[in-house]
């Protein structure tokens, strides 16, 4: 269990976030934070990065290793792809 409240999170988030986002503009690709639900971090990767073959690689490589690095272990990244952010709630559970 991540021993933060979602609010604690989210600075955080942010900051660890900002150092992965030159990487993915280096590729034509951004990303955006969505939301912190229970320790999971919701993001929607733009650009390139849309579709891209290697976005799930770049998910769990890239994006959430940094933030299990800079904040938590078990801490756990979802992409909602454009148009399906209505559908959060369904994945928080």
């Amino acid at each position: 269990m991540i021993p933060f409240t979602d609010e604690e999170l989210l600075p955080v988030v942010e900051k660890s976030l900002e150092k992965i986002k030159p990487m993915l503009a280096l590729d034509g690709g951004g990303l955006t934070l969505l939301r912190i639900k229970d320790g999971r971090v919701f993001v929607q990767l733009q650009g390139a990065c849309q579709g891209c073959a290697s976005s799930g690689q770049t998910l769990k490589y890239g994006i959430e290793r940094q933030l299990r690095i800079d904040i938590h272990p078990e801490i756990e990244v979802i992409n909602i792809i454009p148009g399906m952010e209505d559908e959060i709630e369904s994945f928080v559970h």
